[in-house]
């Protein structure tokens, strides 16, 4: 499971959010270095869900946050503010995919495959026959529904509210899909070998 970069904030109270956004736009740089603190965590998670180089996945930090301090002064309910970050993260990354002519997100190689299929299929059977199966399970799923997917088994744990501005979809639409995606998973064919207890198809 691919690992972020680590954060060590600790998230304010709402009062203390707003107080830390009125500062920064009095040009309070301790108070701007502790919204950063804050919310760079929310950016990172947004970040590594792309499949990008590690040079362009700062690039596209620098860039939220630039978008940040531009439009500091529009913000009208701080607290909303890692929603905020979380959709221009998302926005600065599919800009940079795109002029890349990247596929967004990730390689299904990094996919963590125990954590999406455990539920479904034998954690015993992880073997390599089984991960290629998975793999090509996965990639017959829409992109966004492999996003969600991903997703949903970074380390650390995104929130639903987390994926939902990320994705642009609803946060109650979250659960259902992920039911329908592995049901998808468990009924496809290149898993048929797998499936009745585990047992493979013969040559």
């Amino acid at each position: 499971m691919h690992r972020l970069p680590h954060v060590t904030s600790t998230w304010p109270a709402a009062g203390e959010m707003a107080t830390l956004v009125e500062r920064a736009l009095d040009r309070d740089q301790a108070a701007w270095r502790r919204l950063v603190d804050i919310l760079k965590g929310v950016a990172w998670k947004v970040i590594y869900s792309f499949d990008l180089p590690e040079e362009d996945r700062k690039d596209v930090f620098a860039s939220t946050f630039f978008r940040l301090h531009e439009r500091l002064a529009t913000i009208r309910e701080p607290v909303k503010l890692p929603g905020w970050i979380a959709t221009t993260a998302r926005n600065e990354a599919l800009t940079t995919c795109r002029a890349r002519q990247r596929v967004v997100p990730m390689d299904d190689h990094d996919l963590p495959l125990g954590a999406i299929a455990s539920d479904e299929l034998d954690e015993a059977m992880l073997d390599d026959e089984l991960s290629v199966a998975v793999r090509g399970a996965v990639r017959d799923l829409s992109p966004q529904h492999q996003a969600l997917l991903r997703l949903l088994t970074t380390e650390p744990p995104l929130s639903y509210d987390e994926i939902s501005a990320t994705l642009g979809i609803p946060r109650g639409s979250i659960g259902p899909i992920r039911q329908r995606c592995l049901e998808r998973l468990r009924n496809s064919p290149k898993l048929a070998a797998f499936r009745d207890g585990g047992n493979r198809a013969t040559s």
